[in-house]
């Protein structure tokens, strides 16, 4: 008889307890990175580091982790079918290689103006922020087509050495006694890029030749996902800074919200180490046919999200505002019943994530983008409705990820053909992959 730890790891996509360990590790990085470096700067250059790490984490992951969420879908449908990935590598290397010129463009042109208006006139970290751009967008690269090859081992170990290496330069950098806010935030450029590098063998071993895959199958997706992760990183994010703007004098609030979500955010982070092989999951059952597996999968991951709901919302909300000020010095402005709402909010977040994935798979890029609007749009108005600000940022958060989960079962709903899982997969197969008569010969 299996115990229930076992079950769990059954139920869950295969690859998804490889990725854990580097998602764990990473996750960690993250927090120590900013707690040394909150330990070893002023408070005017940590406040830079600060707003530097916030831009790459919502701007940088709304621009390049789409790139990763593609390539899982198009790989994997062209490994279930037996089809080489050098070709989607080729092509979708110089594709990402336009969007970062591109972003570093922007930054080039408005080095000056972006540096006045964010880091205190500093624009070396300007320069800095661009090599953290471009490291998002090699580790992107990558690990989309390892995640879509099934290769999550070499997935998880670029983690994991992206995490291990944060950790360790800026370890490094506090016991060399270095005070710059620039070597701080190089570390975000670094590390993923040497991340990247020290797994390129296995991602080169692991691609072959095959059938050439248009551009517009990586390109005609691509703006609307973008614009779908942009607007969820503003459902996310939107409570602190929406407090900021409602009552900018009003600091105890805002940094217990900020101090508020880490802890109702637990897990998503826990999370964030499914949706690689999920996608991969889903996108391999389609091309092959397998209704049956694509909908399992959907019942099985909806499952496993609602326990880490369960799991981490019942002692946020019933420890959540002491744990705060212990853990956090935060002030006591928060109640059991603003964590409920940041915890619920939590829960449709990421089922909102899950059923986006779905209908990546379908192509349906643009009700995807369409269902995060609306959210972001309910946001917004329950957000400026008069009222307590902190009750009405978290309802807020809360009611933008439900109604885009609403939205999404809708969506999918409407996605599904009427006809057999063959003639599905085999409408799928060939939007995405050419047929063998139309040329086997790769690139």
């Amino acid at each position: 008889m299996r115990n229930p730890l076992t079950k769990v790891a059954a139920a869950l996509p295969p690859g998804t307890l490889a990725v854990a360990g580097g998602t764990v590790v990473l996750g960690a990085a993250s927090y120590i990175h900013l707690g040394v470096a909150g330990h070893s700067l002023s408070v005017d250059d940590m406040a830079n580091v600060s707003l530097l790490w916030t831009i790459v984490m919502s701007v940088g992951i709304g621009v390049f982790f789409p790139i990763e969420q593609e390539l899982t879908r198009i790989v994997a449908a062209r490994a279930a079918l037996g089809h080489g990935a050098a070709p989607v590598l080729r092509r979708a290397t110089l594709l990402t290689g336009g969007i970062l010129a591109a972003v570093l463009l922007v930054l080039g042109i408005g080095a000056r103006p972006i540096a006045d208006a964010m880091f205190h006139g500093d624009r070396s970290l300007v320069l800095a922020l661009g090599g953290a751009f471009l490291g998002m967008a090699v580790c992107y690269l990558t690990r989309g087509v390892l995640a879509g090859l099934g290769r999550f081992g070499a997935y998880g170990t670029q983690l994991g050495i992206d995490g291990g290496l944060r950790i360790g330069l800026a370890a490094g950098a506090a016991v060399g006694g270095v005070h710059s806010a620039l070597a701080f935030s190089l570390i975000l450029a670094v590390a993923p890029v040497a991340a990247t590098l020290l797994t390129l063998p296995p991602l080169f071993r692991a691609v072959r030749p095959g059938p050439r895959v248009p551009w517009s199958e990586l390109c005609s997706g691509l703006g609307l996902l973008i614009c779908s992760t942009l607007l969820s990183q503003v459902v996310v994010n939107a409570a602190v800074v929406s407090t900021k703007l409602l009552a900018p004098s009003n600091s105890a609030l805002i940094a217990a919200l900020l101090n508020a979500l880490v802890l109702a955010r637990v897990p998503l982070f826990v999370f964030g180490s499914l949706q690689a092989s999920l996608l991969s999951g889903l996108s391999s059952a389609i091309a092959v046919g397998d209704r049956a597996a694509f909908t399992g999968m959907l019942r099985r991951i909806g499952l496993v999200v609602g326990g880490l709901g369960v799991l981490g919302g019942i002692p946020a909300v019933a420890l959540g505002p002491w744990l705060i000020q212990v853990l956090f010095g935060a002030k006591p402005v928060l109640g059991c019943l603003d964590f409920f709402w940041m915890s619920a909010g939590t829960v449709a977040y990421m089922f909102a994530m899950v059923l986006g994935q779905a209908l990546m798979v379908f192509k349906r890029h643009n009700l995807q983008l369409l269902c995060w609007a609306v959210g972001t749009a309910l946001l917004a108005g329950v957000t400026f409705l008069p009222g307590d600000v902190a009750t009405r940022v978290v309802v807020a958060y809360t009611a933008g990820s439900v109604v885009t989960v609403l939205g999404m079962l809708a969506a999918l709903r409407r996605s599904f053909p009427g006809s057999t899982a063959t003639d599905t997969a085999r409408s799928t197969s060939e939007q995405a992959v050419p047929s063998a008569s139309a040329g086997a010969v790769g690139e």
